[in-house]
């Protein structure tokens, strides 16, 4: 008896130069519009265009989705989400300097 009980993966890379819509946005990352034009008025992320027209890059989902994590797991408000997310970018930032120094290639 052939196994059946296989699951596709589906899904898209997003980097920086990949745009989302509001609504893309919102689907994403499972947020009501709401949620995320909080986040834009506090700085979080921050939407290409008009308002109206609102073009959101992929690493915005990465960003709404991290800021989340922090909300629910250390129960930070949003600004402690926002100051936690830029210090754990620059983190990131610099471990990924260092690797390059330790490499010989900076």
């Amino acid at each position: 008896m052939a196994n059946n009980n296989h699951r596709e993966i589906t899904g898209a890379i997003l980097d920086e130069e990949s745009e989302l819509t509001l609504g893309e946005l919102c689907r994403a990352c499972g947020m009501p519009a709401e949620r995320i034009i909080a986040l834009v008025e506090e700085g979080i992320i921050e939407p290409r265009g008009s308002r109206v027209r609102w073009r959101f890059s992929g690493i915005c989902v990465r960003r709404v989705r991290k800021v989340y994590t922090l909300e629910r797991d250390l129960g930070v408000n949003l600004a402690g989400a926002a100051l936690a997310l830029d210090l754990l970018e620059e983190i990131e930032r610099l471990q990924a300097r260092l690797a390059r120094l330790e490499s010989g290639r900076e």
